[in-house]
């Protein structure tokens, strides 16, 4: 996997900060491209850190076309468009890795 994708994907989570300061987001999952205000759910907060402003800013944004947590905004300097966001689900989506099963003792 290339180094760039590694170092974009971490953008993909914990980004409530990032996604406000973006106008444009990409979803690595679906490769749809939308405006960061489209997006209205996250994911990071429960009942007992809803007020902790530590915790707000680790939450993550969930795609508004297809749900998963694999949102990517322009503030982390990476490209959005259709390529770079096909680059990313090809390493992220789109490995599968199968291992033998372990024998029975």
């Amino acid at each position: 996997m290339n180094n760039h994708l590694l170092a974009a994907y971490r953008y993909t989570s914990n980004n409530w900060a990032l996604i406000q300061g973006s106008k444009l987001c990409g979803c690595c999952n679906c490769v749809e491209i939308f405006p960061a205000d489209e997006i209205v759910g996250w994911t990071g907060l429960d009942m007992n850190n809803m007020d902790d402003p530590a915790a707000i800013d680790k939450q993550t944004a969930m795609c508004p076309r297809c749900g998963t947590e694999a949102v990517l905004g322009d503030k982390s300097g990476y490209p959005i468009n259709a390529q770079f966001l096909s680059s990313m689900n090809e390493a992220w989506f789109q490995q599968t890795i199968i291992r033998p099963a372990k024998p029975k003792a």
